[in-house]
């Protein structure tokens, strides 16, 4: 299931070069990651009554295009791979004219809310890999 989130370039978001910073990009993958989870109802609360917390891994960016102020973003975030403890999230953000201009894996780890060491993938997120 691919979720889109909608966003729109802010001043606080533009670095001395006139562009969005490349910290930002990070911070546009997390909130499409947050609203991913929203959208199919594992929103935090419902992991943890699973027991269990997700942290990020491993992120690989592509900057494509530079997004300037008022540019009107659209971040797309679909799973794309899941192993035992690991899974693989996908996103694009692309611009109001249909450009790609970033695009990003993401690898994050369930873990044991309690223990802190890593655990199965459940089943409730394993189904959205198409398993």
């Amino acid at each position: 299931m691919e979720v889109d989130l909608d966003v729109i370039v802010r001043s606080t978001e533009i670095d001395v070069n006139g562009h969005v910073n490349n910290a930002k990009y990070l911070e546009y993958i997390e909130w499409g990651r947050e609203e991913w989870y929203e959208k199919v109802g594992l929103t935090y609360a419902v992991f943890l009554k699973m027991g269990i917390q997700t942290v990020t891994v491993n992120i690989n960016v592509n900057y494509r295009k530079e997004c300037v102020q008022g540019d009107h973003l659209r971040i797309k975030t679909r799973p794309d791979k899941v192993g035992n403890t690991s899974y693989v999230m996908v996103q694009e953000i692309m611009n109001q004219n249909g450009e790609l201009c970033a695009d990003a894996r993401v690898t994050c780890v369930t873990m044991d809310a309690k223990t802190r060491q890593s655990r199965p993938v459940p089943e409730a997120l394993r189904r959205f890999f198409g398993c």
